[in-house]
């Protein structure tokens, strides 16, 4: 695939984006993703509101510095929001109350810059308009919807998996604590399932920030060998993505997930429950994306057997479902098309 990045935008434009963040998860992936593109192609990026000028504002999900960023506006700065999902599982799961507060804190906060101080909304997904939509109301301003994309150069296909004599079931997520569990419990449960379905051992390989005693846990009860690789450096994703048979996205109700999308570049066949944004993103020659069965809004346990068989079917079919993801990659995730689009947002003709 060619690309070249819009002759219509003037490289000595500056884009300030916000905020600034740092660990793990999918927007510290975006910001740097997103970062190095743009800078990469002559474009000059800085994080902080008070280093003027630049020309338009482009605020990954929330910030507390509202009143920066309406002095921004007032001085006629272009601001684009990038929102993923919906702080919920507060909400149906017992967490602490701080947890709770700052979970709705950063609600408020979101749907306030979405209504007030953006000029135009990205949205990751068309599931993630949707639901904006329909919690928040939905807003007379311009929108777009752009999933997220990849280094195509970077996450690709390197062939390490075939000698193997067992099968990895592989799970990628910052953090699988603080109300998430629920989504390491399903992957247990489809490896067990699955494992009983193929001729093979099956490992599930579980890279992210889990408990201690939540591993503990696991490792008592589970007739399934894990792997717990805990959180590892970026740059090393793709190698653990080139050394596994399919990925099981945890989530429930993903806006975008970069897991998937990093996945499908690497050749990584993907399987999900149908929930959130994940039938938008995974095709059925790039993996499976089986019905839930129960009430994801609720954290209702899903039901295990279709997607099991789903898993079986892409781990006995590797060729075909490897050649498909890679494919689908790169027809509808490069992050050079990702970051024209927001460019378009931002700059438009500048």
């Amino acid at each position: 695939m060619t690309y070249r990045l819009s002759s219509t935008f003037n490289r000595s434009l500056r884009i300030c984006i916000v905020p600034k963040v740092s660990g793990v998860g999918g927007m510290v992936s975006f910001f740097h993703k997103f970062s190095r593109a743009v800078e990469k192609h002559g474009l000059q990026v800085t994080n902080d509101l008070r280093d003027t000028p630049y020309e338009a504002v482009l605020v990954i999900g929330g910030t507390r510095e509202l009143a920066a960023l309406y002095r921004a506006k007032q001085r006629g700065v272009r601001i684009v929001q990038r929102l993923d999902g919906i702080n919920w599982i507060h909400r149906q799961k017992p967490v602490s109350l701080k947890h709770s507060l700052r979970a709705e804190y950063g609600n408020f906060i979101l749907s306030l810059i979405r209504r007030f101080l953006a000029d135009q909304i990205v949205y990751q997904s068309a599931f993630s308009r949707t639901w904006w939509d329909d919690w928040f109301g939905r807003l007379e301003k311009p929108f777009s919807v752009v999933h997220n994309g990849v280094d195509l150069d970077v996450y690709k296909p390197l062939g390490q998996v075939t000698s193997l004599s067992h099968y990895r079931l592989l799970v990628v997520e910052g953090s699988l604590g603080g109300g998430y569990e629920g989504g390491l419990a399903n992957a247990v449960r489809l490896a067990e399932v699955a494992s009983k379905l193929v001729s093979k051992p099956l490992e599930l390989v579980v890279v992210g920030e889990v408990g201690q005693v939540l591993k503990s846990e696991w490792n008592a009860k589970s007739p399934v060998s894990i792997r717990w690789a805990g959180v590892v450096a970026r740059e090393d994703i793709p190698v653990w993505m080139n050394q596994a048979h399919a990925l099981f996205s945890a989530d429930v109700h993903p806006a975008c997930p970069n897991s998937v999308i990093e996945a499908l570049a690497c050749g990584l066949p993907v399987v999900a429950y149908d929930t959130g944004s994940l039938s938008e993103l995974v095709t059925p020659d790039a993996g499976v994306v089986a019905p839930y069965g129960a009430n994801p809004w609720k954290l209702e346990a899903p039901h295990v057997m279709p997607l099991a068989h789903g898993l079986a079917y892409v781990l006995q079919n590797q060729e075909a479902f490897r050649a498909g993801a890679r494919a689908w990659a790169e027809a509808a995730f490069d992050v050079r098309v990702m970051m024209e689009k927001y460019l378009d947002a931002l700059l438009g003709n500048s």
